[in-house]
């Protein structure tokens, strides 16, 4: 895979981002320099300078002459990240809802269909990824930089543990309903039903996680 464009350190933090969020670079695991740059054809200045932005990040870990380590989310930081998370989509639902045109609220309503049909489908990775554009459009809809610019921070860390919610038994089912009730309160203009309902929405989130870390746990015990 050889990557052009003048090997910008960017395109290769891109490249590698995306391999994380894949699970292709496993948590925990050691990030072979050498075996990077031979893959990706590229020299050493460009991936270091990556490596340092996705450390900057939270996406790595460096250990002083050891190198750096893909991250590992633990459930002290699900607890500490979710809350924080909560009130500021919260905050941008309640704003959403200020501002979304009708052209707007069109263009979430096909959104949540299609959120819908993979439900109905069980089609969980189809689920998140439109999952995650309403997330993003209601974000956007908040026009507010500052909030945007945390949010994607903090996202980009639970974006590592965010997909394991979904096979919590019934979480599906529930999620949706519980898009649908963030959608309803935006459809009506109400911006505190909005943001009440995005709150319930992250926070069940956190909950649905902590099930399935115990039913892992439970299976390694078993």
């Amino acid at each position: 895979m050889r990557l052009v464009h003048n090997s910008l350190h960017d395109e290769v933090a891109a490249t590698l981002r995306e391999e994380i969020f894949a699970g292709a670079m496993a948590p925990g695991s050691f990030v072979d320099e050498a075996a990077l740059c031979e893959r990706l054809e590229i020299s050493r200045t460009p991936l270091r300078e990556a490596l340092k932005v996705l450390t900057a990040e939270g996406l790595l870990r460096h250990e002083p002459r050891r190198g750096c380590f893909v991250a590992e989310v633990t459930q002290r930081d699900l607890d500490d990240i979710f809350p924080v998370i909560a009130l500021l989509e919260g905050r941008c639902a309640w704003e959403a809802a200020r501002n979304a045109s009708d052209a707007d609220l069109e263009a979430l309503e096909t959104l949540h269909v299609r959120l819908a049909k993979n439900a109905s489908a069980k089609r969980i990775n189809e689920y998140y990824a439109t999952n995650f554009a309403i997330h993003e459009a209601i974000i956007m809809l908040a026009d507010n930089r500052w909030l945007a610019q945390v949010i994607g921070d903090l996202r980009k860390i639970l974006k590592l543990a965010r997909l394991q919610q979904l096979h919590a038994p019934g979480r599906l089912d529930q999620s949706l309903s519980e898009h649908l009730a963030v959608f309803a309160a935006l459809k009506a203009r109400d911006s505190d039903g909005a943001e009440a309902a995005m709150r319930t929405h992250l926070n069940r989130q956190r909950e649905a996680l902590r099930a399935v870390a115990l039913q892992q746990k439970a299976k390694l015990i078993s």
